[in-house]
């Protein structure tokens, strides 16, 4: 592991550094947050690294650096990377209809404006393309959003990781009407396991084999994967939910399920990965130096910009909902792989414009700035995301200690 420098050598002021342990305390003593860690990082040097609490609460197992974590939609940035490495080959651009190799989406049907059955549908005008996947502006959706649409897929993938294969979970998800026309709107959905077929259709390898081969044996992500392996299982953080009275509980059935004793039959692209903060690091400092990491190049810098720039008329808000999780979209775009700061007194946030990066259920979370030259990465097992404005208080807190 990366030792930390000198954070004055980075721009940061140590005191003002020393902040975040004390913040990630008060959060484990009031109850709220089982554990977590804090990883900062500065012109490719580790500038700050800390934790605070319990990997397991009951069992008084303590938070380490090399805890794993589950980083559902922090998978997200990871299989974009993986569909923009076939982009750079060629065999993939972002105007293909999906149903060029997925033709389980041919002539799909969209919802009619203003009814609320699934039953009244039309033909959609124009074909879902590998663009809209990417910047979620499909028409699919998630088991979690309003609607009926919502509600079927809540009811129809909710076994968890066990779908019997991504290819069978993707024609699943064909089988029904989008929500509105490709390209109308916003709406976090299910595209980016969609993405992940399409890269298993078009390299003619599994997903889990293609990350581990173009991404995490060159990034040297040795923790990263699908599956928690035996010798990592005693690191393997629990996962705890927000109660409504206040406090959290452990989510035993959740956890049992993601601990993933046996094989993964199906490989979400959107959501699936495990594995350490400086597993992460190692990701997000490949995208910090423009797409290589020690001399190992995943990316071009110029596919990297195109994918850290914002692909939508405006910014989320206004083409979507006003807030994700605790996080305002005023003044948020979307790129390729995540969500892109276009404007941050509009976004009421203290961040740099430029700034890009996402986050997971389990309330984990980073972002990459090409201004301030920075990678940060936050782990934690609390879900939802929208329980504890910590994403927005930690880049507070990281921001009024860079100061130089």
């Amino acid at each position: 592991m990366e030792r930390v420098r000198d954070p004055k050598k980075l721009g940061f002021d140590p005191l003002r550094l020393a902040r975040i342990k004390p913040w990630m305390q008060r959060y484990v003593d009031r109850g709220l947050v089982p554990g977590s860690a804090a990883l900062i990082a500065r012109r490719g040097e580790l500038a700050y690294f800390d934790c605070a609490g319990s990997r397991d609460v009951e069992a008084r197992k303590p938070w380490h650096r090399d805890t794993v974590v589950r980083m559902f939609s922090m998978s997200k940035p990871v299989t974009s990377v993986a569909l923009m490495a076939l982009y750079e080959e060629t065999r993939i651009h972002l105007d293909d209809p999906i149903a060029v190799f997925l033709p389980e989406f041919k002539n799909q049907n969209v919802l009619v404006k203003g009814f609320a059955n699934l039953d009244q549908t039309e033909p959609a005008k124009n074909p879902i393309t590998v663009r809209h996947l990417l910047t979620h502006t499909s028409g699919l959706s998630y088991g979690i959003q309003a609607g009926p649409l919502g509600a079927a897929y809540g009811a129809e993938f909710s076994s968890g990781f066990a779908y019997g294969g991504l290819d069978k979970m993707v024609k699943r998800i064909a089988a029904f009407p989008l929500e509105f026309e490709p390209g109308e709107r916003w709406h976090y959905s299910v595209a980016t396991d969609v993405i992940g077929r399409i890269v298993e259709v078009v390299s003619g390898q599994t997903l889990d084999r293609f990350l581990a081969a173009r991404i995490f044996e060159p990034l040297g992500m040795t923790e990263t994967g699908f599956e928690v392996p035996d010798e990592a299982a005693s690191r393997f953080a629990s996962l705890y939910v927000t109660q409504a009275g206040g406090g959290m509980a452990r989510l035993d059935a959740f956890d049992a399920l993601t601990r993933r004793h046996g094989k993964v039959d199906t490989y979400l692209g959107g959501g699936g990965l495990v594995g350490t903060i400086d597993d992460y690091w190692r990701f997000g400092e490949m995208l910090r130096a423009g797409g290589a990491y020690r001399g190992e190049r995943i990316l071009s810098p110029r596919t990297i910009k195109l994918m850290a720039s914002n692909h939508l008329p405006g910014d989320i808000a206004s083409m979507g909902p006003a807030t994700w999780a605790e996080t305002s979209f005023h003044g948020v775009g979307f790129g390729l792989m995540g969500s892109v700061m276009l404007d941050p007194a509009k976004a009421q946030a203290s961040a740099t414009a430029g700034d890009y990066g996402w986050g997971g259920w389990a309330s984990t979370f980073f972002w990459v700035s090409p201004k301030d030259d920075l990678v940060v990465v936050y782990f934690t097992q609390l879900a939802p995301s929208s329980a504890l404005p910590l994403r927005k208080e930690l880049r507070t807190l990281v921001h009024q200690a860079l100061v130089g």
